[in-house]
């Protein structure tokens, strides 16, 4: 008796593991700084809150269309057109159950077997794993430290065959913060446009927690708009994550096949989110502006403070709330500590000895395709932010 093969392809979330591991910690009384999580650590703001509680007295409580309430879609068009200067009909729009369900219904509907899907290193761990589950190869172009984390056009185009067919673009990244310019994306374009088959998937989950000025998509470009699948949702710009509304925006066909998929394993998205995220996107914005400047400070300060540890490579994320400095220098040395002997091999065991000697939550670079740095969530106080920059230290002090 055996799982069938197409789950045995797949990895646990290494994010979630390491949430977990910090949360059985903390259950024996352990001080954890938990910084393995991608999550805001603000409430949703108070009008999108009373949204939703005015859906359950109306009774929002039936099912939804499967690509959601009209009202949500044409209130997705709008922020599509007001913010990004896009143009969308709202039978271009379909609301899924988080943007993460977004991103698997695309990759679905588009990937057959033995199709390669290029995916930038670093990268979101669950990319992979979705081209994998839909029996396509992932193609992964590494972007270091020193590129600031974002391929280049030679890269994008030496990785390009024939059986390609779709490229994954996170920007803002998670985990690394990289933010691509519109030069950046236009460059990038002028490839794709000779390889007509490549479609784009564009996750803009983090799009409001850009520290540039601007916030630039592949969309936004007409001679390619036909082949761009816009990603995006409230989880991280409204702290709603388990709300659990996410939506693409994207040519027709697509759309189509996506309702689709969704119509058999999930159907619409929870109703009274829904009604909540319609407020979200139509209401006053400046909850948005007021979390993006939170985060900017915690970023600032949590790159001073890292630039300050000896062998940590540092570089500024433009956008998310993610730092992944290169830890490398550190692999090799070793330490005794609550009567256990650590040997760092690679970052894993990194992430691991933070964990149990430094007692701070981070997750090792493995996971998300670059194995000499690590991920830190900053979406937490700047008091958390201080102390476990300490404890990190002092920790790897004792390293030899």
């Amino acid at each position: 008796m055996e799982l069938s093969a197409r789950l045995q392809r797949l990895q646990p979330s290494a994010t979630l593991a390491m949430s977990q591991k910090s949360s059985e910690l903390k259950a024996q009384g352990i001080d954890i700084i938990n910084m393995s999580v991608g999550e805001p650590d603000f409430n949703t703001p108070d009008h999108i809150k009373e949204a939703a509680k005015k859906a359950i007295d109306d009774n929002f409580s039936r099912y939804s269309p499967v690509p959601g309430y009209p009202e949500l879609k044409n209130a997705i068009v709008n922020k599509l057109k007001n913010e990004n200067g896009l143009d969308y009909a709202p039978s271009q729009i379909l609301c899924s159950n988080g943007a993460k369900q977004s991103v698997c219904n695309t990759i679905m509907a588009i990937v057959n077997a033995g199709d390669e899907v290029i995916i930038p290193a670093p990268y979101w761990v669950s990319y992979p794993q979705m081209v994998l589950l839909a029996e396509g190869t992932p193609v992964f172009v590494e972007a270091t430290i020193e590129q600031n984390f974002k391929i280049t056009p030679e890269q994008l185009e030496a990785a390009i065959t024939p059986r390609t067919r779709a490229l994954i673009l996170c920007s803002p990244s998670n985990p690394t913060g990289s933010v691509y310019s519109r030069e950046e994306l236009e460059a990038l374009k002028e490839v794709l446009l000779r390889h007509e088959n490549v479609i784009v998937v564009a996750d803009e989950i983090y799009e409001h927690i850009n520290y540039i000025g601007s916030h630039a998509s592949m969309a936004q470009f007409p001679d390619i708009r036909d082949r761009v699948v816009i990603i995006n949702g409230v989880s991280k710009a409204y702290a709603m994550t388990g709300w659990r509304i996410g939506f693409i925006a994207a040519p027709d066909w697509i759309v189509k096949g996506c309702n689709k998929l969704q119509g058999q394993y999930t159907s619409g998205p929870c109703s009274v989110s829904q009604k909540a995220a319609e407020v979200a996107f139509a209401g006053p914005q400046d909850c948005v502006e007021t979390m993006r400047q939170s985060f900017q400070r915690r970023r600032d300060l949590i790159v001073s403070l890292a630039k300050q540890i000896p062998g940590l490579g540092v570089n500024e994320p433009q956008g998310a709330f993610y730092l992944f400095p290169k830890c490398s220098s550190y692999y090799g040395k070793s330490a005794t500590a609550n009567g256990k002997q650590y040997v760092i091999n690679n970052s894993t065991d990194f992430a691991m000895y933070l964990l149990e000697v430094g007692h701070v939550a981070t997750v090792g670079g493995d996971a998300f395709g670059s194995p000499e740095c690590f991920r830190m969530s900053y979406a937490t106080s700047d008091e958390n932010i201080v102390e476990a920059m300490k404890r990190i230290k002092e920790c790897l002090a004792l390293l030899a």
